[in-house]
């Protein structure tokens, strides 16, 4: 460290790492640290040649400037304070520390017993203090100049009623695609060959599991595994160095611009519930060194942290300086990087005020609202989390959107024959108005799923009954117990006829009855593939076949299924309303908006709809009412979801100069059946017929 740096005063904002085209301003928020030391790295990352320590303090955070100073310059910081774990401070300057606003990391942590701000082993366990340097095992923070020549990149901004989300892993959509360029990264996510799948697919949006920079866990690196999902965020600002093929963050900026220029929005799924150092015996790698009393929410004695998340820690968003992080951070991917729009994981715990439980007037949500950056893209919450009060679907203040696994359950219950379920499919049907009409929100508030990365795929959802989690190494005592599944006759995978055109129908019927309903439909990647997890249904440290998409098997008849489902959809706006329906008469022509009948065309009692044994309902739906004149909607549509026997369907009255014509039916894929004979069609057993009324030629 013979290098010396001039340094002067700098600027308190921004905070992070600035280049300004003669050096670089360094400015880190701690609110309890008593001195703070800029570390320097060589070129290659290897040596540490200068510690300087950060002149000036205004308020909370400290500063300096650096002259001469390039974009490529690696960095880090140590912080010194107390080290008093039963008062809540674990400051330890012998470990590197990432800056928190780093724009790039130059990868992972190597596993070391260093990392431990705490002597591994000891009968006092984090009581001890480690004085070993940690800088060997430390990635370090990177300078960055983010600017990106965008052109005239627009984002599609595509209206919530007409949008697809598609959730989607960076690397397992691309990993196994034939003669792949660059597989695993951001450059392969949006290359030709998947913007030519997607686009003729007619999705609008793909949700990205985390691409902010994440940790390995030691205990699965000991195992040799990995954290493939990513929701173990260790850099709130930096794309995953691993799906950077070339380590420059203009690669993430390219593929968003790609991504737009054909039409598709890009969402970030992102993780600012807990961080990656885990509890009071995890690693000091950045926030729990710079402040952890700030940063972290923590127990009445302090040495132990708040776990409503599950994963050991659960940051302070109460504390001003952490809720301005987590902004900045959400700004600077849209205004930097252009996404369009946030999947907040576990975002009841944003919502949790103090010791109690969920608030929807709570600090995150009103800073949220009232950003005019990010009023501008879409919001969507996982409305549950391990602390008090947790599950709160319904519960978040508009603009929020929520994932609906109420939908995903009753969709898979009904198809399965579970008797008692056929109202609660009526209600998700139009948008699960019990849950989210309110608060002046729209029927688009429920983003309807019947799978996702946490859980079974599709496939695997008609073909398993039991999870088969072996290979995660936990004695398969990990994932959901209770999937809603079925495997036909026979677990896993079969050659039978009877039993693969079984599991084909249900899968036709589900991802008919996703696309037919009000809300705002996600699709997993994988499942227009027919792609499989062998029965995993928590693969989140299999990097490996189990996880990536099999493009070479893929099933391409129910790819053009459901290619033909999302075009109906987009087709008849009558599927994807922004006001619910609840059968209220029309200013338009005094026709209710929904009519619910059954088989013989009479309307629906509450005889039948308690009978638990009712599996097969009909639905006439219209434009809402309340619409307005100039928004509404000529076509009606008339959908029968059958999980009985086959039936034989009266249809309703048509209007002079209309007919009804059979666009879907599921039980024969393969063909559109026309107009019906007689005012009754016959639906077979177990599948989904849908019409549409149409003006005669």
């Amino acid at each position: 460290m013979s290098q010396s740096y001039p340094i002067s005063a700098g600027r308190p904002a921004p905070l992070g790492a600035t280049f300004d085209g003669d050096g670089v301003n360094f400015a880190v928020f701690s609110e309890n640290a008593r001195r703070m030391i800029l570390c320097l790295f060589s070129g290659d990352g290897r040596d540490e040649i200068a510690r300087i320590d950060l002149p000036e303090r205004n308020g909370d955070v400290w500063h300096g400037y650096v002259s001469g100073l390039r974009p490529g310059q690696k960095y880090g910081f140590r912080a010194h304070g107390p080290y008093r774990p039963d008062e809540g401070h674990r400051f330890n300057h012998h470990k590197l520390l990432m800056d928190p606003y780093a724009k790039r990391l130059t990868g992972q942590p190597h596993w070391h017993d260093a990392l431990m701000g705490f002597k591994v082993g000891a009968a006092r366990k984090d009581l001890t203090f480690d004085s070993r340097d940690s800088a060997p095992y430390m990635p370090r923070s990177v300078v960055e100049d983010p600017s990106f020549s965008w052109g005239d990149d627009t984002p599609p901004r595509t209206p919530i009623p007409e949008t697809v989300i598609y959730e989607a892993h960076v690397k397992g959509l691309t990993a196994r695609y034939p003669k792949m360029d660059a597989p695993g990264t951001f450059l392969a996510m949006s290359s030709d060959p998947m913007l030519e799948h997607l686009t003729k697919l007619g999705i609008t949006a793909v949700e990205l599991l985390p691409a902010q920079a994440f940790l390995n866990d030691s205990f699965l690196v000991e195992k040799g595994l990995t954290n493939y999902w990513g929701y173990q965020t260790f850099g709130f600002f930096a794309p995953e160095p691993r799906y950077l093929d070339r380590g420059q963050i203009a690669e993430f900026q390219q593929m968003v611009a790609r991504f737009h220029s054909a039409g598709i929005e890009v969402y970030l799924d992102v993780v600012y519930n807990h961080t990656c150092e885990g509890n009071e015996l995890g690693p000091t790698l950045s926030f729990r060194g710079l402040d952890n009393a700030s940063y972290y929410r923590l127990e009445q004695d302090a040495r132990y942290y708040v776990n409503d998340t599950g994963t050991g820690n659960t940051v302070n968003v109460d504390h001003p300086m952490v809720l301005r992080m987590i902004m900045d951070s959400l700004r600077y991917w849209v205004e930097t990087m252009h996404v369009d729009g946030f999947r907040f994981d576990l975002c009841s715990t944003l919502g949790r005020v103090d010791e109690g439980g969920f608030d929807r007037g709570a600090a995150f949500f009103d800073a949220v609202r009232q950003d005019p950056v990010l009023t501008r893209v879409k919001l969507i919450a996982e409305p549950w989390d391990i602390g008090p009060g947790g599950y709160q679907l319904g519960a978040f203040p508009p603009p929020f959107m929520e994932w609906n696994d109420k939908f995903r359950d009753t969709v898979r219950r009904f198809w399965r024959n579970d008797p008692g379920v056929t109202p609660m499919l009526a209600d998700r049907l139009l948008g699960s108005a019990t849950q989210f009409d309110h608060s002046g929100r729209p029927a688009t508030s429920s983003v309807n799923l019947l799978t996702a990365h946490d859980g079974f795929t599709l496939h695997d959802v008609v073909s398993y009954r039991q999870k088969h989690n072996q290979a995660n190494g936990e004695n398969g005592n990990d994932g959901h117990g209770e999937n809603f599944s079925d495997n036909m006759g026979v677990e896993g995978a079969s050659d039978d006829p009877e039993i693969v055109a079984a599991r084909d129908r249900r899968k036709r019927n589900m991802m008919a009855t996703l696309l037919l309903s009000q809300g705002t439909p996600m699709l997993l990647a994988g499942d227009e593939l027919g792609n499989s997890q062998f029965g995993n249904n928590n693969a989140y440290c299999q990097d490996n076949e189990i996880s990536w998409l099999d493009w070479k098997n893929a099933d391409r008849d129910f790819l053009e299924f459901t290619r033909r489902l999302i075009a109906f959809r987009k087709a008849h706006p009558v599927l994807r309303q922004k006001l619910f329906l609840h059968a209220r008469e029309r200013a338009i022509d005094g026709i209710e908006d929904v009519f619910w009948r059954r088989p013989d065309g009479e309307p629906m009692t509450s005889a039948d709809w308690e009978d638990p044994d009712t599996a097969c309902i009909c639905v006439e739906l219209r434009t809402a009412s309340g619409t307005p004149r100039y928004a509404a909607l000529e076509t009606a549509v008339f959908a029968v979801l059958n999980a009985g026997p086959a039936e034989t369907i009266i249809l309703p009255e048509q209007p002079k100069g209309l007919s009804w014509w059979w666009e879907i039916d599921t039980a024969r894929p393969e063909q559109s059946p026309g107009e019906p004979d007689n005012g009754s069609v016959n639906v077979a057993a177990n599948s989904v017929a849908v019409l549409v009324l149409e003006v005669d030629e």
